[in-house]
């Protein structure tokens, strides 16, 4: 996948920090802090563009990505508190408390183009996949803070993540109750570090949901052209 992007060098003290957002917004994708369960609403575009930046959060161990959401289009459905994505290898060593200071920061970006490796993005998860047992320790740290959700992981835990948005963009346009506006969930995010103590598990669950007018839209295999005429058609 080739993605578009805004890569910025801001500096905090001496140090000099790369970040790359999404070059155009992800409009109609939202997430919703987990608390205990949260919820990320997209449409294809935003859920197949998450799917390439996970891919590259994987591969950038010196890169902080940052994906601003908690100002896109409202959605009609989730509850509580629209926040942003940050994605960060454990080895950067980013502080969220000092994540407000360096995004004030950013400055103006420059435009980079890069692309995924998708095959070698489905070995690394499935390499993930089978030493997930109890116990290991190759995990997704999360936090909240200044309105953004953190998360702290490790190559192949990002590119099994990555997987899972790319599931979620291929299949959610064909669920049933789509084409009729409704929220299909497809898939989660893995690996999630869980509270000590026991309760609920922390969970991100991973929605497609149309945008509307659903005029637009166009489930998988039927033809733009035999879509449904709207009530203002004659």
């Amino acid at each position: 996948m080739q993605l578009r992007l805004l890569q910025y060098r801001p500096r905090t003290g001496p140090h000099e920090h790369r970040v790359v957002q999404p070059h155009r917004p992800l409009r109609h994708t939202s997430l919703f802090a987990p608390a205990p369960i949260g919820l990320l609403l997209g449409d294809h575009d935003g859920l197949n563009r998450l799917a390439g930046l996970f891919s590259f959060a994987a591969y950038s161990r010196h890169t902080v990505v940052h994906v601003p959401l908690r100002d896109t289009v409202p959605p009609d459905e989730g509850q509580g508190e629209r926040v942003d994505l940050v994605l960060a290898h454990h080895s950067y060593g980013l502080r969220p408390s000092r994540w407000p200071r360096l995004r004030r920061a950013l400055g103006q970006g420059t435009p980079l183009t890069v692309r995924t490796d998708e095959a070698r993005t489905a070995r690394d998860a499935s390499a993930w996949r089978e030493r997930a047992l109890p116990g290991c320790r190759d995990e997704l740290r999360h936090t909240l803070h200044a309105r953004t959700f953190f998360l702290f992981g490790s190559r192949d835990v990002f590119a099994e993540a990555a997987m899972s948005f790319a599931c979620a963009a291929g299949w959610g346009p064909r669920q049933k109750g789509v084409t009729q506006g409704r929220l299909a969930m497809v898939s989660n995010l893995p690996g999630l570090v869980q509270q000590p103590g026991g309760g609920h598990p922390h969970e991100v669950l991973i929605c497609f949901k149309p945008y509307p007018p659903l005029t637009h839209f166009t489930p998988p295999g039927r033809s733009a052209r035999r879509r449904r005429p709207t009530a203002a058609s004659p």
